[in-house]
């Protein structure tokens, strides 16, 4: 197998991939995203094909990555000094190996009865991890105000661990819109509400989740069919919106599994 070195930071292709990394505004243009890590490739691969190029650090030798990359032998594969490979990872300890592919969008069935609406939810670690939890918990689209930071950057992708690869994730979304045509309940989470644990969630089911300082907004909030708080056992004021949303899911999926 054979790659092309990359040395220069002035390399167009390497400014272009630096964009990517680091622009929503890149990734919307362009449809395409870097994502990274082994595990991520493999969920691509098994789902869209092959990507479009490969991104391998200079010197890599861990045996998952040299496996991987020996699998996939006919994808053209740019070659990073670790450095400059390092400045387009989104991790402290880059994987070794990244891929460039296009954003897939898959489609929402119309009669979906388990939605997440997430309103300007600022942290990708955050908005990766709420993802994971919704396909874990069975979720059947994911719906993202204008607000929310980008699903699709590499930080979010690697908080969601291919959870956006797995789910519809649909961006920019109207959510009062979606609240009033939803044939179900919507759930708004807040510091005070009816407790989690006394409201029926076994219907078809919204749940909407607010920024991670000021909570839902108002207007949305007056939209929701059931405003729902999760019961503390200590002075503690809140939770991190991420483990906030897994206990909800969660409880509907417990709901429903013993009803």
């Amino acid at each position: 197998m054979t790659f092309k070195h990359i040395t220069s930071r002035d390399n167009p292709r390497f400014k272009q991939l630096k964009r990517l990394t680091e622009q929503a505004r890149e990734r919307r243009q362009s449809g395409q995203t870097l994502l990274d890590g082994v595990h991520l490739l493999e969920t691509y691969i098994s789902k869209f094909g092959e990507p479009e190029l490969l991104l391998i650090s200079e010197g890599e030798s861990q045996q998952e990555v040299i496996d991987f990359i020996q699998r996939h032998q006919d994808i053209p594969s740019l070659m990073f000094p670790s450095l400059m490979f390092a400045e387009l990872s989104p991790v402290a300890s880059p994987s070794g190996v990244m891929a460039l592919v296009d954003i897939p969008h898959l489609p929402v069935e119309p009669s979906a009865q388990f939605i997440l609406l997430l309103e300007d939810i600022q942290d990708p670690g955050n908005l990766g991890s709420m993802m994971r939890s919704a396909v874990a918990a069975g979720v059947q689209a994911v719906y993202l105000s204008t607000g929310c930071t980008d699903a699709w950057s590499p930080k979010a992708l690697r908080g969601g661990q291919g959870a956006q690869l797995l789910l519809p994730v649909v961006e920019r979304a109207d959510l009062s819109q979606l609240v009033r045509d939803f044939n179900g309940q919507v759930f708004a989470t807040a510091m005070h509400g009816e407790s989690l644990y006394q409201c029926d969630m076994r219907g078809a089911t919204a749940l909407l989740m607010g920024n991670e300082g000021t909570g839902i907004s108002a207007d949305l909030l007056q939209q929701a069919h059931q405003i729902i708080a999760i019961p503390m056992q200590s002075d503690l004021e809140s939770l991190n919106v991420a483990a906030a949303c897994a206990v909800c899911l969660f409880e509907r999926v417990r709901q429903v599994a013993f009803s």
